[in-house]
């Protein structure tokens, strides 16, 4: 029975030493070494062999890319507004030793550092600018966090600011100011489509006019033409009629005097106060008048005949 006891005891005593000697480093990990409590080496990923109560593993380091959660805290903007803000930091360990002995709670070190950035980086800025030059935050911050970081043996990668919240009634009155400039940019379009409507009927009333005068004018040229080809035709025929009385011809008087009997007739007929016309006068007269015009006429178309004759005869 003490055999038995003693070969246990002494199996445990193995087993202790062995897992006290023989020590395996996972990968993404570095241990460090220790001896007497004072550090001595890196153990890198691997089997590693030490010396019970001479050797010990101090710390335990995860080498990988850590992501950390930084709490939301209130922050004072340049403005006297208060924003809730909180983020998130990408860092990773590449010296084991700082690490594990340049600074005391790594995590919580690194969560007051940041936190107490954020503060200083929104103080400097208002609020409008906190909330829309977002990666500017972000810049400011890794570039003071990383430089106050190297001496811990780290490396941040990244740092973002997951959300900024302003208070409820900043945040209505927000809405409220985008709401009256969405209105004043619709009231200046609703003007500038009036001022563009007015401007286009102004265009097209001007040209309208334009258009009408340039008529006007037109039909007043035409008119004034045809008045002076009118005088033309009248005054050749005062001249044949002239030239026919001269000749003693009577049927030019009668032309003239049924041309002025019939512009007479209808200036009484055209007057609007006249309804009921008594006309005291012959018919034959009439007639020998007419007849006395186409006797002219026909007369003047002998004498333009017998002209080119001669004309003929003597070229």
């Amino acid at each position: 029975m003490g055999g038995g006891m003693l070969a246990l005891v002494l199996l445990v005593v193995a087993a202790i030493f062995i897992a006290k000697t023989v020590r395996v480093v996972p990968q993404g990990y570095e241990w460090t070494k220790e001896t007497f409590g004072r550090y001595t080496s890196t153990m890198s990923p691997g089997l590693h062999i030490l010396i019970p109560i001479y050797h010990t593993v101090g710390r335990k380091m995860n080498m990988m890319e850590q992501v950390l959660d930084v709490p939301s805290q209130d922050v004072i903007t340049k403005d006297n507004a208060v924003v809730r803000v909180d983020g998130v930091v990408f860092y990773q360990v590449l010296d084991a030793p700082k690490a594990a002995y340049e600074v005391s709670n790594l995590n919580q070190a690194i969560l007051n550092l940041i936190m107490t950035n954020i503060r200083t980086v929104l103080g400097s800025m208002d609020l409008d600018e906190s909330l829309s030059k977002r990666d500017d935050i972000n810049a400011r911050l890794l570039r003071v966090v990383d430089e106050a970081t190297h001496p811990w043996g780290l490396k941040c990668n990244r740092i973002e600011i997951k959300d900024i919240q302003p208070p409820r009634d900043l945040i209505d009155s927000m809405a409220r100011q985008m709401k009256a400039e969405r209105e004043k940019r619709a009231n200046i379009l609703e003007a500038e489509g009036f001022r563009q409507a007015a401007i286009l009927k102004a265009e097209g009333e001007k040209q309208a006019a334009i258009l009408s005068a340039e008529g006007q004018r037109e039909a007043a040229y035409r008119a004034a033409e045809a008045r002076e080809r009118s005088a033309e035709a009248e005054a050749k025929a005062t001249a044949m009629v002239s030239q026919a009385i001269r000749q003693g011809d009577i049927n030019a008087i009668n032309y003239f005097v049924a041309i002025k009997y019939v512009e007479a007739l209808k200036a009484m007929v055209g007057a609007p106060n006249q309804k009921i016309m008594l006309l005291p006068m012959e018919a034959t007269g009439v007639l020998g008048s007419l007849a006395g015009i186409a006797e002219l006429a026909r007369s003047s178309l002998e004498q333009q005949q017998a002209t080119k004759a001669v004309v003929k005869q003597a070229q």
